[in-house]
């Protein structure tokens, strides 16, 4: 990556399609959507008239509450073309969750699905907006909701008070060409486009404001680092709704004209018949992902011909996974990335030139045109290599900012630029990192960031909790997983199950603890911190985990 380069996403995209028009964009394996990048371009301008004529306007927020369906990539470049900020939904929120998301992102618009795995979407919609189902749609009013007007639906049958997302095709007839290039002529390359909800730091999740400019620059560092070029071609499993899926897959993908294999939602034997049926060059993932391939009953009978390129990451990469990814999959130029959704996300990355033990052990060097160091966290200090310390970066790709939270922003943005990650890590003489643990406590399960914090204040509503400690723990499978450990009120009777069933009903599946302990206290420093550190030690050796306590990863 020789320059950065100023251009916006809807600009970019029909830059492709007018380079390679006749090209494979996005092909899925399980539905008929097959489609060149001129198709693919044209499909998005519809979307975005639609949403014109809808009443959406330029700098508008659209929220998007769906699994990896054709849609989503549709209404991502739409709103990018017409200048509207599109808001990602994680999957797997519940109502309590999804209401936070829509009032503090000033949301007016949503597409989504009818649902996923064990949450029905209709009816967490219709529980959180009880009149909608008697709106005429696209005139729903709720004052707890003052933004959201409009809820388009993906799918048959459309509910009461929902708007068919065929509709948006007829709509676009109706917008006057001459004013959509308009606005899409207006767009600046450092206006936001997108809002990633993440639990970051602390407290509950905040708006990451990422711009054209972050993630087209991102993208294409990328996508360079696994020397992508339009003659590739990228399974994608993992969610669209994270950096993962949006920037590590789509936008590197875009920038390189990288044809597009999404899968649905994650399943091992989708994503190895669309290897081996596709012919996929490369294919992302957080390690969880591959292991499941890799352990699955019918790994030896899929062959992936063509497959060399792709990427582990979202939680710490275990060395053993990655070498037998290279060794049983082929994926003898795999990479790693680290970084975090602040940082649109991808701070150090290795490539395809690295050696095997380097991309096994470390997670690369800085990305080209970010600045990266380590600090004393006490001190702020910069050290020297082979010191751990707290992991800060700077760059092009450090995010606008946190949607209406200005303090929240400062603390982790320091007065020079630099943003904070609160991991620990260390770097060698050659500039290469390793990630050795989280300053904060924030748990990475399979590559979702939990924040105990928004589990511990849900908890705190249940009338038999007198005190809670949210902890992750290790897992072999998943990195980590939540742990709760729970002070009742005198006389209280509660079981794991209840705990487990009371968080299952409002809040997403992988918020859930796989563990709960009932304790009689918790060990406090001599000041009455509670010492978060002991919890896990206690954890690992109550539950005998020390065997996925000793994994060594990059």
């Amino acid at each position: 990556m020789n320059e950065l380069v100023s251009i916006t996403v809807g600009k970019l995209l029909e830059q492709v399609a007018n380079t390679y028009p006749d090209d494979q964009a996005v092909k899925y394996i399980d539905r008929p959507f097959d489609t060149t990048w001129r198709e693919f371009n044209e499909k998005c301008d519809q979307i975005a008239k639609g949403f014109l004529r809808l009443g959406i306007k330029k700098g508008d927020h659209v929220a998007i509450w769906a699994t990896n369906v054709p849609e989503w990539l549709l209404t991502f470049f739409a709103c990018a073309k017409m200048g509207a900020v599109l808001v990602t939904v994680n999957t797997s929120y519940k109502v309590f969750e999804l209401e936070y998301l829509l009032r503090q992102s000033d949301s007016k618009a949503m597409v989504m699905i009818s649902g996923f795995k064990d949450a029905n979407y209709v009816d967490i919609v219709n529980e959180l907006c009880p009149t909608l189902k008697d709106c005429e749609p696209g005139n729903y009013v709720n004052p707890m909701l003052p933004f959201l007007k409009d809820i388009i639906f993906v799918g048959e049958e459309t509910p009461a008070g929902m708007i068919p997302w065929n509709d948006l095709y007829t709509l676009a007839e109706e917008y006057p060409q001459e004013e959509y290039r308009a606005i899409f002529e207006s767009i600046d390359p450092h206006d936001v486009v997108n809002m990633q909800y993440t639990s970051g730091t602390t407290g509950f999740p905040k708006g990451v404001m990422l711009t054209h400019y972050n993630i087209v620059n991102n993208g294409k560092a990328i996508g360079d680092c696994m020397k992508f070029s339009h003659d590739d071609k990228l399974c994608i499993p993992v969610p669209f709704f994270h950096c993962f899926g949006m920037v590590l897959a789509v936008m590197a993908s875009l920038t390189h004209a990288t044809a597009m294999v999404p899968i649905e939602y994650y399943r091992p034997t989708s994503v190895m018949q669309a290897l081996q049926e596709e012919e996929c060059t490369a294919v992302h993932g957080v390690p969880t992902m591959f292991i499941a391939m890799l352990e699955h009953p019918d790994f030896k009978t899929y062959k992936f011909p063509r497959l060399r390129t792709g990427i582990m990451a979202g939680s710490p990469c275990p060395v053993k996974v990655m070498q037998q990814v290279v060794e049983e999959m082929g994926m003898r130029e795999i990479t790693i990335t680290y970084g975090q959704t602040e940082a649109s996300p991808a701070t150090t990355m290795t490539t395809t030139d690295d050696s095997i033990e380097l991309r096994v052990t470390t997670v690369g060097r800085s990305m080209p045109f970010v600045e990266t160091k380590i600090v004393d966290p006490d001190t702020g200090e910069t050290l020297g290599p082979n010191q751990p310390g707290e992991f800060c970066s700077r760059g092009y790709n450090t995010m606008k900012g946190y949607y209406k939270m200005e303090e929240a922003t400062r603390q982790v943005i320091d007065e020079d630029g630099w943003l904070h990650s609160g991991d620990l890590a260390m770097v060698d003489e050659n500039g290469y990192y390793k990630i050795t643990g989280r300053i904060k406590d924030m748990i990475i399960r399979g590559g979702e960031n939990i924040y105990p914090k928004e589990i511990e204040e849900f908890l705190y509503t249940h009338p038999m909790v007198k005190d809670v400690q949210v902890i992750g723990v290790p897992s072999k499978q998943y990195g980590e997983e939540v742990m709760a450990c729970i002070i009742l009120r005198e006389e209280a009777k509660l079981s794991e199950q209840d705990v487990k069933d009371f968080i299952r009903a409002n809040m997403a599946r992988h918020k859930v603890p796989k563990y709960v302990a009932f304790m009689d206290d918790f060990p406090m420093t001599a000041s009455g911190k509670i010492q978060k550190f002991k919890l896990r030690e206690m954890a690992v050796e109550m539950l005998h985990l020390e065997d996925a306590a000793s994994i060594e990863t990059a």
